[in-house]
């Protein structure tokens, strides 16, 4: 009960929405002068998923490693104990940084009550790690008492702002493949006259309650994709096309347009593939 009041007091705090506002619209420029590797890094591209999540393990785990390590050397005053206590609160701040770049990349297409409760675990981890920071100044001017209270603290409203990093994830579905449990049909079916694809249209084709991406490859080949893009179910057919790329008119997600691969964020999924064939002027697909 005390976890779901405190997801559901984050998520009035309708003061947040003033925060992003001001704060969002600088994220997007900050993420975008590092260019599309430098984008495509911090999203996750190259792991083929969220880089944020795991980031997060480290100031978490560190955080907690001291935690341990504190209460260890408080029973056995032993000095060796105190500084590996020292040095994982040390990787928990650092981590606690990087944690914040991914996060701030994941925060900037946010919208509604779910960038509000993005601040809100934005703005705990940032309290969580002050505290932290506070400990280590503590603890090096020799008041290793009140550093580890101070620390323990810190841990605690870290472990608060993981639980709605979690409610995000899970309960709210921020970065998590949309497309993971689409269908489609096992047999091939028809679903357009081949005469109505023209040229390297982008068509949109409904099969099976499932919405498909239908074109051609700039070689004439018959291919077939997810239509909804598996950042944030933007419609592909919607987007442009550059060549064999098509680009997600909603953030700018790039895919190839036969094979579903992710060739830019920041989507990080691919999208689901389809088999297709023309036989007697129909155009059929099958889920691959």
């Amino acid at each position: 009960m005390t976890l779901d009041f405190v997801e559901r007091f984050a998520a009035s705090q309708t003061w947040l929405d003033a925060v992003s506002n001001r704060l969002q619209p600088v994220v997007r420029k900050a993420v975008a002068k590092t260019g599309r590797h430098g984008a495509d890094f911090l999203d996750g591209v190259w792991l083929g998923a969220p880089l944020h999540p795991a980031a997060t393990d480290v100031p978490v785990g560190a955080a907690t490693a001291a935690f341990a390590l504190d209460a260890i050397g408080a029973v056995t005053r032993s000095p060796s104990i105190d500084r590996q206590a020292d040095g994982a609160l040390v990787i928990s701040v650092a981590g606690a940084l990087a944690a914040a770049t991914t996060g701030l990349a994941d925060y900037r297409y946010l919208f509604g009550d779910t960038r509000r409760l993005a601040v809100a675990h934005g703005l705990m981890n940032a309290v969580g790690t002050s505290l932290n920071l506070a400990s280590l100044g503590l603890r090096a001017t020799g008041r290793r008492g009140a550093g580890r209270l101070t620390s323990a603290l810190g841990l605690t409203v870290m472990g608060l702002a993981a639980h709605l990093g979690g409610e995000l994830t899970y309960g709210r579905g921020v970065r998590v493949d949309p497309n993971a449990e689409m269908g489609g049909p096992r047999d091939y079916t028809p679903v357009l006259d081949e005469a109505e694809l023209q040229g390297a249209e982008l068509r949109r084709v409904d099969v099976e309650g499932e919405a498909v991406l239908l074109t051609r490859s700039v070689n004439g080949e018959l291919c077939a994709i997810g239509n909804k893009c598996s950042h944030f179910g933007g419609p592909l057919a919607e987007g442009e096309r550059d060549g064999d790329t098509v680009i997600c008119p909603w953030h700018a997600s790039r895919f190839d347009v036969c094979t579903g691969k992710v060739l830019g964020g920041p989507a990080v999924f691919p999208q689901p593939r389809f088999e297709v064939r023309a036989r007697e002027g129909k155009i059929e697909l099958r889920r691959a």
